[in-house]
């Protein structure tokens, strides 16, 4: 990576629902049928997680949220990067940490899709949303979204 700047391995989940449970699930661009919430890297080691989550749901959804809008769930999942994307990281870097977040939205907001990173979009309840990601970690933060809502 000459010359570019290596992605940090502190980055953010953000569940995005509407008030009955419906989550927003995003497809990757570059893996077809991997679905996934809103996730991202901090750009600075000093930058708040908040203010990553803000900014991750915009680049990615076109939905413009406060940082403090945010429902921070004090939750930290630490796992290992998987081998076909360590090249985006330092040299020796293997794990991550991804900080839980959720977001409620309106079901009929407009979500603009950034296209370098998802093709698109769709509404589950939260029970066929955590079926359908590939990632245990945004699966099992689904999962808990009925208690986080008091569902």
């Amino acid at each position: 990576m000459s010359g570019l700047k290596h992605k940090l391995p502190w980055s953010i989940l953000v569940v995005l629902h509407d008030t009955h449970g419906h989550v927003l699930l995003l497809e990757r661009a570059k893996q077809a049928g991997f679905w996934q919430s809103v996730t991202g890297a901090k750009d600075t080691m000093q930058e708040p997680w908040a203010i990553t989550a803000a900014r991750e749901v915009w680049e990615e959804t076109g939905v413009k949220a406060k940082p403090e809008a945010f429902n921070d769930w004090g939750l930290e999942n630490v796992y290992e990067i998987f081998p076909v994307w360590r090249h985006r990281y330092a040299p020796g870097v293997t794990h991550n940490t991804e900080r839980v977040f959720s977001l409620c939205i309106n079901r009929d907001s407009p979500i603009v899709l950034a296209p370098k990173e998802h093709v698109q979009f769709l509404w589950l309840p939260w029970q066929d949303a955590a079926k359908a990601c590939f990632s245990p970690s945004n699966a099992e933060a689904i999962l808990q979204l009925p208690i986080k809502l008091g569902l």
